[in-house]
C-alpha cells in the first residue's frame, strides 16, 4: 500500500466470488471475475441500493486478483473520506483498484479532482478500476463534468435484489461460514419475520451464532422465535 494511507486496509476473506449468490446479478459477477484476471473493460461501475452485494463483489475482485499475483486495493471511500484525497497517490500502481461508495466523496472538489486524475493514470497504465455507488453515474452529485463523464465511460451494471430462493441460498451459505446449519424451514422463518436486506440478516446470523453457542443449542424455529422475542 502507498505510504499515504494512514490505516491498514484488508479485504474481507469471507466475501469471495465462491460465497456470492449472484441470482439476477450474474453479469456483474462475470464482469468482475474477468476484471480480476486483467481482462474486460478498464472501468466497471456497479450501482444499486444498500445490501445488494456491491462491497462483497469488490472484496472478491481484490482477492481473485491477488490470487493471480495482480496487485489490488480495496478503498471504502465512506470510511476514508476524512483522511483526504492524498491517500489516492500511487494507487495507479495497483493492477486492480476497487473504490467503494463513490457517492461519499461526490461534491468535494479536492476529492473529485484527485479521482479524475487517478482515473487517467489508471487508464494510461492499462490498469483496471472497479467503482461502486448507490446510484448510476448520472445520479450521484458529482460537480466536475470531466469526472462525471469518466464514470460513465466503462461498463455500468445495476445490481438487483435477490428473489426469496436466492436469498435463502445466501443466508444458508453465510450460516455455514459461521459454523451453523440452517434448515429451509428456519431460513424461511428468518425471511418472514426479520429485516430482509442481507446486511441486516448477516448481523442477525452473527448474533444467533453467539447465542446458539452460549446455549449449546441448534438453531431451530423455537429457539429463533424465543431469541427474536427476547434479543440479547
Amino acid at each position: 500500500m502507498p505510504r499515504q494511507i494512514p490505516l491498514q486496509l484488508h479485504v474481507n476473506p469471507e466475501q469471495s466470488f465462491a460465497a456470492y449468490v449472484a441470482g439476477p446479478n450474474g453479469a456483474a459477477l462475470a464482469a468482475l471475475r474477468h476484471c480480476a484476471e486483467g481482462g474486460g473493460e478498464a472501468l466497471v461501475y456497479l450501482w444499486g441500493e444498500t445490501g445488494l452485494g456491491k462491497t462483497h463483489l469488490l472484496n472478491a475482485c481484490c482477492q481473485a486478483a491477488e490470487a493471480t499475483d495482480r496487485r489490488s486495493a480495496y478503498l471504502p471511500l465512506a470510511e476514508l473520506r476524512r483522511y483526504g484525497p492524498a491517500l489516492l497517490e500511487g494507487m495507479e500502481q495497483m493492477d486492480v483498484l476497487c473504490l467503494d461508495d463513490i457517492q461519499a466523496v461526490a461534491g468535494d472538489a479536492a476529492w473529485e479532482q484527485a479521482l479524475f486524475h487517478l482515473f487517467n493514470r489508471l487508464r494510461d497504465g492499462g490498469k483496471r478500476l472497479v467503482a461502486a455507488a448507490d446510484a448510476a453515474p448520472a445520479g450521484i452529485a458529482v460537480d466536475l463534468p470531466d469526472l462525471r463523464s469518466r464514470l460513465a465511460w466503462g461498463l455500468t451494471l445495476r445490481l438487483h435484489p435477490l428473489d426469496d430462493d436466492d436469498k435463502l441460498a445466501a443466508v444458508s451459505g453465510r450460516a455455514r461460514q459461521l459454523g451453523m446449519e440452517i434448515t429451509p424451514a428456519v431460513g424461511q422463518y428468518l425471511l418472514a419475520h426479520c429485516p430482509r436486506d442481507l446486511a441486516s440478516l448477516w448481523r442477525l446470523l452473527e448474533r444467533l451464532d453467539h447465542a446458539t453457542l452460549a446455549a449449546q443449542r441448534k438453531l431451530t424455529i423455537p429457539f429463533l422465535k424465543t431469541y427474536l422475542e427476547n434479543p440479547q
